[in-house]
């Protein structure tokens, strides 16, 4: 008789997750309030991948598009003119594809 597979548990990644979201959950400082600190956290630090998940996050629910180029505004003068350009892009680019997006959501024919 055979043994059935053992599945693969990642008990970091599922400690390291719940204790996110317990950070997020705090009621101190708002999503919104938390999703700009590290924004310009990770911008400073020049984490762009991260950078890119959290923009995404920030434009499908805590900041609007002038508020995001806001961001780059702001975040250009301290985190240098090299990384503002490089999130200027990301802001542009994100906008561009969650319009793409909302606009197929809303064609019937699409």
């Amino acid at each position: 008789m055979t043994e059935p597979a053992m599945e693969t548990v990642d008990s970091y990644g599922m400690t390291a997750e719940r204790q996110f979201a317990d950070l997020w959950a705090r009621d101190v400082l708002t999503v919104r309030e938390r999703r700009l600190l590290l924004l310009g956290l990770l911008v400073g630090q020049g984490i762009d991948d991260q950078v890119e998940v959290q923009l995404d996050a920030a434009l499908r629910g805590d900041l609007s598009e002038s508020e995001l180029r806001e961001v780059v505004v702001f975040l250009t003068h301290y985190a240098g003119w090299t990384r503002g350009a490089r999130l200027n892009t990301q802001v542009e680019e994100l906008i561009e594809q969650v319009r793409r997006d909302r606009s197929d959501r809303s064609d019937p024919a699409g």
